[in-house]
């Protein structure tokens, strides 16, 4: 049985190695910029302007970006796509946020980016992470007990001479998350934690109550209730998180960009 998974799973990364290098040759080109004006086509046609999201990686993106997806990426440091870096360095170069928070640390890939994007962009931005560093899953997900995850998020960060993140080592749920999450603004938020609906639902709505007017929530793997149709390297989310992205209240958050499966939401100024 376990020879079985690792072959499917060995025949699975090389149909998505093959796929993703077709993808980068099948334009000359990538768009010279992926401007804020046209975040909304992300909305309209999402499977297209994820590719296009793609060939910016591979032809605009800043090499020390690709290089940090790449060290991520191999032996399965991180999850995530390569597209999901250029949404990073949209929202970066954009809001310049002063607070980035990520529920959901795994072993530190969005958190060092975050880190790495703030050094980029001369930003003094405090970067903070909530994760029970654990073999802890959830009803989609399983975790090695072999890794240190604290251990190796602070690791990962040294590898790229990055100062050591604020960590808290507790499911969301816990008190002193929630203690934390209130204890200031936060510009902007990832949601990348338990993927089951209601752990989902209380970190949205914990979240949304400590985030600056104008900020940020990006909801993660929230792509299954919209027109978004992955490619073979791609995926488009659990049903928890996408539920709720469709339960958000307009009144008070409008969706901005979509890369994949990640939705970005800001909340509206009041």
């Amino acid at each position: 049985m376990r020879i079985s998974q690792f072959l499917r799973g060995r025949m699975e990364s090389y149909r998505s190695f093959r796929a993703r290098r077709a993808l980068r040759r099948q334009f000359s080109q990538a768009p010279d910029d992926v401007p804020r004006e046209e975040w909304c086509l992300s909305l309209k046609d999402p499977t297209h302007f994820y590719v296009r999201c793609c060939h910016y990686f591979d032809r605009k993106l800043p090499p020390e970006f690709q290089a940090h997806r790449r060290f991520f990426n191999r032996n399965r440091r991180g999850f995530g796509e390569d597209a999901f870096h250029v949404m990073w360095y949209l929202l970066f170069r954009e809001f310049r946020p002063s607070a980035f928070l990520e529920i959901g640390v795994y072993r530190g890939q969005t958190l060092s980016l975050a880190s790495l994007l703030s050094r980029h962009f001369n930003l003094n931005c405090f970067v903070q992470g909530i994760s029970p560093f654990s073999q802890a899953g959830d009803s989609v997900s399983q975790y090695r007990a072999s890794v240190d995850y604290y251990a190796d998020t602070l690791k990962n960060f040294a590898f790229f001479s990055l100062p050591a993140p604020a960590l808290l080592r507790a499911f969301s749920t816990d008190e002193s998350a929630r203690n934390l999450v209130g204890s200031r603004q936060w510009s902007i938020i990832y949601i990348d934690g338990n993927h089951d609906y209601e752990v989902a639902r209380q970190d949205w709505e914990l979240c949304r109550e400590y985030l600056q007017p104008g900020g940020l929530i990006v909801l993660d793997d929230a792509g299954l209730t919209t027109s978004f149709r992955p490619p073979v390297f791609a995926t488009g989310g659990h049903p928890g998180p996408s539920r709720l992205a469709q339960e958000i209240d307009p009144a008070h958050f409008r969706e901005i960009l979509q890369v994949g499966h990640n939705r970005v939401f800001q909340r509206i100024f009041s």
